[in-house]
């Protein structure tokens, strides 16, 4: 900008989200279409569509069985921690395990692989050769049809009909051109999969300056962590955002603190109303975290394994506070593109590094064996001697059905027909596995949310069904 114009009106320019320098670990990819030209004497980066497919589908690919180093040191810190509860350690213990067999590249981390969310900043001196939405959607439909993946989009037929669009897509695009000549022939970018329990835990709050007292706002943040619940799979990533310019700017803030994005921002405020972590803050709501005792599952210390608190500029009559997670799926991965060539990040490909040299055994609790292959009343009188934790190891014949399955036994009911026999006499899984591998039983398997189930439960145990209920979470 021309210096005569700066003059006046007390106008000092800062960036809203000044970030350091990015320490992230790269790995190149041997990916082609990417080449420079020189135009007025400054360097243009120059990307083919195939390029950026080429890079989405190995960003989806990596994302859905690779994790962070950062996060997998986590989990091993909770087993080595002695103020850890029984299920903390248990918890962790199955994450770790799960990392390790998802880390082999064939069955994903999580059944939900995730809406594909692709975040980018484009430096001005960058051309794609085509589209880059377009391209980049080529990239992620190969990834989830190629490989293991599940198809969780559905598409609005009518306001009431809807059908999955079998590829997974729409991918949700954010790509912004950066501005100025730092980077201007580089195209970073942040990969995301957001699976629904996480996603489905993200909230917004109107609030106003009345709560902005250490005492009110951390009576508000405890009660408001204490509704997350342990739905979407703790210990979480918990991002916490007060303030910003508008609703939809504090919620996608919420979301890229929690994939530790704005890590590198400041630590502190001025009056250019630039953003900042407050680090105290999140220490702060961090031991919150650990004293009100959901913890990991049912009881503990680990209901979160790091808290990020992003303050933001408002508009004065405003105060939006928004709060979201980062699951134990953390599937987020940083890439760019440089007249150097393709980089991705560096994800952790042997997490057993991480496992310790101990057995189930060690990490204590009962674990009860209960046989589902007889009557129904035996079985929940089996279960109903066994206290809130208890640790059971289920061996037998369950139904697996979840939200569309549920929402058509409704309409059966609904007709006045009787409930299934199958539905009565055995154990509902909501699951929703994702693809089967060749000559594998199914493919990655694990309970959905309960609470999505909870308002069919009373009508079909009315109708004698849905007596034994296998999710994740808390209920309603």
């Amino acid at each position: 900008m021309n210096a005569s114009l700066k003059h006046g009106h007390g106008f000092i320019y800062s960036p809203m989200f000044p970030l350091g320098e990015d320490d992230t670990k790269y790995r190149t990819l041997d990916i082609a279409g990417v080449s420079t030209t020189e135009v007025e004497g400054k360097t243009v980066l120059k990307i083919t569509e195939s390029a950026l497919a080429e890079l989405a589908f190995a960003a989806f690919h990596d994302i859905s069985h690779l994790l962070r180093p950062a996060h997998l040191a986590q989990l091993a810190n909770i087993l080595k921690d002695p103020e850890a509860s029984e299920n903390d350690r248990y918890v962790a213990m199955e994450f770790l395990k799960n990392a390790t067999i998802a880390a082999r590249g064939i069955l994903p981390m999580c059944q939900d692989t995730g809406t594909a969310l692709i975040f980018g900043k484009k430096g001005q001196r960058v051309w794609v050769e085509g589209n880059e939405e377009e391209a980049f959607s080529w990239g992620v439909a190969r990834t989830y049809t190629e490989t293991n993946l599940r198809y969780s989009q559905m598409a609005p037929l009518t306001m009431f009909d809807e059908a999955n669009t079998g590829n997974n897509l729409p991918v949700q695009f954010d790509i912004m051109a950066a501005p100025g000549e730092h980077h201007a022939d580089e195209f970073h970018l942040q990969f995301i999969a957001k699976g629904g329990g996480s996603a489905n835990k993200t909230y917004l709050f109107q609030e106003t300056r009345a709560v902005l007292t250490p005492e009110k706002i951390h009576a508000f943040i405890e009660a408001k962590i204490k509704t997350l619940g342990t739905s979407a799979c703790p210990p979480y990533h918990l991002a916490i955002v007060i303030g910003g310019t508008s609703a939809e700017l504090c919620l996608k803030t919420v979301k890229l603190a929690s994939t530790k994005y704005y890590d590198a921002l400041p630590t502190s405020g001025d009056a250019t109303g630039h953003a900042f972590r407050d680090l105290e803050m999140e220490q702060q709501v961090l031991e919150i975290s650990r004293k009100i005792g959901i913890g990991a599952q049912f009881g503990g210390k680990y209901f979160c394994h790091d808290v990020r608190v992003i303050r933001l500029p408002r508009h004065g009559a405003s105060l939006p506070i928004g709060i979201g997670v980062s699951c134990s799926a953390d599937r987020q991965i940083k890439a760019k593109i440089t007249p150097q060539g393709v980089f991705l990040e560096q994800l952790e490909t042997n997490p057993a590094r991480f496992l310790p040299e101990i057995t189930d055994e060690h990490l204590g609790g009962e674990v009860v064996a209960i046989d589902l292959n007889r009557p129904m009343p035996e079985i929940l009188a089996e279960l109903s001697k066994h206290p809130v934790k208890t640790r059971i190891a289920l061996t037998g014949t369950i139904v697996v059905a979840r939200d569309i399955a549920h929402a058509k036994l409704q309409e059966r009911l609904d007709r006045g027909q009787d409930m299934p026999d199958y539905m009565k006499n055995h154990p509902v899984y909501y699951a929703g596995p994702a693809k089967t591998p060749e000559g594998m039983a199914t493919g990655s398997f694990g309970p959905t949310t309960a609470g999505r189930m909870d308002s069919y439960v009373d009508a079909f145990q009315a109708a004698g069904g849905s007596m034994v209920m296998l999710a994740k979470g808390n209920r309603s």
